[in-house]
C-alpha cells in the first residue's frame, strides 16, 4: 500500500504531537516520582536542617554551634546527601547554636543566597564578631531580609515564610483559616526580661504536593498566638520540626494541636530541650503518630522519651543507668562527652503525602502512608 503526500504530512504531525505529548506528560510526572529529602543534623541541641528539593535545589536552615564539631557534622551530612553547594541558607535568628557555624561553613561550601530576619535585637551579640563577619559575606552575595508572606524561590516546592522579625502572616495560607477553638485557653508566658532574638525567628511552611512541613526555628510561645489565633493561618501539616529544641518556652498546645502533625522531629540535646511538658503537648496532639528525637532527654526520663528506635543518638547504657538510678535529689551529670559518629534523621517525602523517616544510627525506617 502506498501513502500519498497529504496523508504522510498528517501522520508526521500526529506522531510529532504524540512525542510532544509523551514528553510533556513525562515532565509533568517527574515531580511526582522524585522526593523531597530532609536531613536533620545532630548539633547537640543546636539547629541545622537540610532540604533537598525534587529539582535538586538545596536549602539549609541554620548552621549549628561555633567550632569544628558541628561544622564537620554538617559537612558530613551534606556529603551523604550528595550536596556540593547550598542554594539558600536561612538563618532563623542570631543565637550561637543557630548561626555559630555560618562564617566557617561559608568557607567550606559555596552558598548562593542568604536569608534572615534583619537586624539582631539582642545586645551584645552571642557570637563575638559575627555581625562584622556576616556583613562581609553579604557584601558579595545575594541577601534577602524575609518578611511574613515571602515565597522562597525553590524549584519544585511552595516555600512560605510565615514568621519573621516578631511578626506573623496576616492572611491564612491557602486552605487554612479555620477557627481555633483552643485559643480561649491560651495563656501567655511572662515576657522576657530583655530583648530575645528567639521571638524574631524566621519560620517556614514547606509544601511538596500533599506533604507539608512546619519549621519555626526558636519562635517563642507568645508568638504562636499570632499564627493560630483566633484562626489557624497554617492549616495542618505532616511533619513538625519541634520548635526551640523542645523547650517549654515554645510550642504551645494551641499551635501544635491546631496544625495536627502526623510526625514530630525534635532537635534536642541530652540536656537541652526535650521538656516533659513539650512531650505531653505532642502526645496529646490529635492524629500524632510518632515523636523522633536527636537525643534521649534526661529531663523527660523514662515516662516521656520515645522508644529507642526513634532516638538518633544515645549515651552509653552505663551512663543512662547512672542517671536513672541516682538517689532522689542527687546531681548526676551523666551525658557522655562525645557522640561520635553523630547520627541524623532523614525524611523522604513523596508528592502524594506519604513519607518515610530513617534513623541513621540503627537503620530503623518507618513509612507513613498518604492520608
Amino acid at each position: 500500500m502506498r501513502f500519498h503526500g497529504p496523508f504522510l504530512i498528517v501522520l508526521a504531525v500526529a506522531l510529532a504531537g504524540s512525542v510532544v505529548s509523551r514528553a510533556a506528560a513525562a515532565q509533568a510526572a517527574a515531580p511526582h516520582t522524585a522526593t523531597l529529602d530532609i536531613y536533620i543534623a545532630d548539633t547537640e541541641g543546636g539547629k541545622a536542617t537540610l532540604y533537598v528539593s525534587p529539582s535538586g535545589e538545596t536549602v539549609l536552615i541554620d548552621t549549628g554551634n561555633p567550632g569544628a564539631r558541628d561544622g564537620d557534622r554538617i559537612m558530613a551530612m551534606l556529603a551523604a546527601a550528595g550536596v556540593t553547594k547550598i542554594d539558600h541558607l536561612i538563618s532563623t535568628h542570631y543565637h550561637q547554636d543557630h548561626i555559630g557555624g555560618l562564617a566557617a561553613l561559608a568557607k567550606r561550601i559555596p552558598i548562593a543566597h542568604y536569608v534572615d530576619h534583619g537586624p539582631n535585637v539582642e545586645v551584645p551579640e552571642q557570637v563575638s564578631g559575627f555581625r562584622a563577619a556576616y556583613d562581609s559575606i553579604l557584601a558579595t552575595a545575594k541577601h534577602t531580609v524575609a518578611t511574613p508572606g515571602y515565597r522562597m524561590p525553590v524549584a519544585g516546592l511552595d516555600w512560605r515564610i510565615v514568621t519573621s522579625a516578631g511578626k506573623a502572616i496576616a492572611a491564612p495560607l491557602p486552605g487554612a483559616g479555620a477557627p481555633n477553638l483552643g485559643c480561649s485557653s491560651f495563656e501567655r508566658k511572662p515576657a522576657p526580661a530583655r530583648a530575645d532574638d528567639n521571638g524574631q525567628s524566621v519560620g517556614s511552611v514547606v509544601t511538596f504536593g500533599r506533604f507539608r512541613v512546619l519549621d519555626l526555628g526558636d519562635l517563642l510561645w507568645n508568638n504562636d498566638y499570632d499564627l493560630v489565633c483566633p484562626r489557624n493561618k497554617i492549616g495542618t501539616v505532616d511533619l513538625y520540626v519541634v520548635t526551640h529544641h523542645g523547650l517549654a518556652a515554645s510550642g504551645s498546645p494551641q499551635l501544635v494541636h491546631a496544625v495536627r502533625p502526623r510526625v514530630a522531629v525534635m532537635q534536642n540535646g541530652p540536656r537541652k530541650g526535650g521538656a516533659p511538658a513539650t512531650f505531653q503537648t505532642l502526645h496529646a496532639s490529635p492524629g500524632l503518630e510518632d515523636v523522633w528525637t536527636l537525643h534521649w532527654s534526661y529531663e523527660a526520663g523514662v515516662e516521656q522519651n520515645s522508644p529507642g528506635a526513634f532516638i538518633a543518638n544515645l549515651d552509653s547504657a552505663a551512663t543512662i543507668a547512672s542517671v536513672l538510678t541516682a538517689a532522689p535529689g542527687a546531681q548526676v551529670v551523666g551525658t557522655d562527652p562525645a557522640h561520635s559518629p553523630a547520627y541524623y534523621v532523614k525524611i523522604s517525602a513523596r508528592w502524594d503525602g506519604s513519607f518515610t523517616v530513617t534513623n541513621t544510627r540503627n537503620g530503623f525506617v518507618k513509612t507513613y502512608v498518604k492520608r
